[in-house]
């Protein structure tokens, strides 16, 4: 039976949502009349769901909020307000209020949300429990328009899988993504839109961004994707990138280390995936590049 956790100072308050709820099936009712009684409770016994009055004396209901998000973000909140004005709302939301109600509105309203949140927190937590016995994964990602402001959110989304994964030590989730990063924007920059580092160690960076901007908008580069693929498990994460460009020999590759380029720009991103990863592979063509980061755990056995 799921349990709703009731924050308000006023009795008649928590009467009143008592009532309106009270036609909602197999539902427990639980009250508490500060922020400090709703965090103990929440403690001992965590609700499936809390509506929280957001003027409260002590500590109000954004502050309860914040609490909750910290303490388990997976338990729904309902604010309750007499104010109505939108930027509240709005700020409800972004501190992670799923619903904002109005006094006003309550009884319209709030028995339909209860349900609602109530629904969809019992099948985010069956598919948590379910994603935490999934050993291994694997996903895809198309950029197309060769947009380099996707890599970001692939990083991020990266950085978060190599973390749940305990691929590397914590915190150097983002380091080994620099690795990442130098090879999704290579297959963008010299990939798909053939952009020579000649043009990058003119050190004029204004000319390559809008030479950049203009093949983006010319085929036949305007036309070409950039393929992702990104797995994960116990043996550690491998990245897949492949471009539609000609390709390059990279045997051809300069070595960026050797005294007479350590200042050249070309090739300095190659160096750096080969730091950060324990494999760097290239395919015949020079259009796909295999990124292999092994585990801590694989890692170990191997030594």
């Amino acid at each position: 039976m799921p349990t709703v956790l009731v924050v308000d100072d006023s009795n008649e308050e928590q009467r009143l949502v008592g009532t309106l709820l009270e036609n909602t099936p197999e539902l427990e009712l639980q009250f508490a009349r500060d922020a400090a009684e709703a965090l103990e409770r929440i403690k001992s016994h965590p609700p499936d769901l809390i509506i929280s009055d957001l003027l409260m004396p002590g500590s109000d209901g954004m502050e309860l909020l914040s609490e909750i998000t910290h303490a388990d973000p997976l338990v729904p909140v309902v604010l309750i307000t007499s104010n109505s004005h939108d930027d509240m709302a709005v700020k409800a939301v972004n501190c992670g209020a799923r619903a904002y109600v109005p006094k006003a509105a309550m009884k319209d309203v709030l028995p339909g949300i209860v349900e609602r949140l109530l629904t969809l927190c019992r099948e985010k937590r069956v598919l948590t429990g379910f994603l935490q016995c999934v050993t291994d994964s694997e996903s895809t990602f198309i950029v197309h328009d060769n947009d380099t402001q996707l890599i970001s959110h692939l990083l991020e989304y990266a950085s978060g899988c190599m973390r749940d994964a305990e691929v590397c030590e914590e915190g150097m989730e983002d380091l080994v993504c620099l690795g990442l990063e130098e090879a999704l924007r290579n297959a963008i920059h010299h990939g798909n839109l053939e952009l020579s580092s000649e043009l990058r160690e003119m050190e004029d960076d204004n000319l390559y961004n809008q030479a950049m901007e203009e093949r983006r908008s010319t085929p036949p580069y305007r036309d070409r994707k950039v393929y992702v693929k990104l797995s994960f498990s116990d043996e550690g994460a491998k990245f897949v990138i492949r471009d539609e460009g000609p390709g390059f020999d990279p045997s051809k590759l300069p070595d960026p280390t050797s005294p007479e380029n350590l200042e050249a720009v070309c090739g300095r991103g190659v160096w750096l995936m080969r730091s950060l990863m324990d494999e760097v592979l290239y395919n015949d063509q020079g259009n796909e590049v295999t990124l292999i980061k092994k585990s801590k755990a694989a890692v170990s056995e191997s030594e």
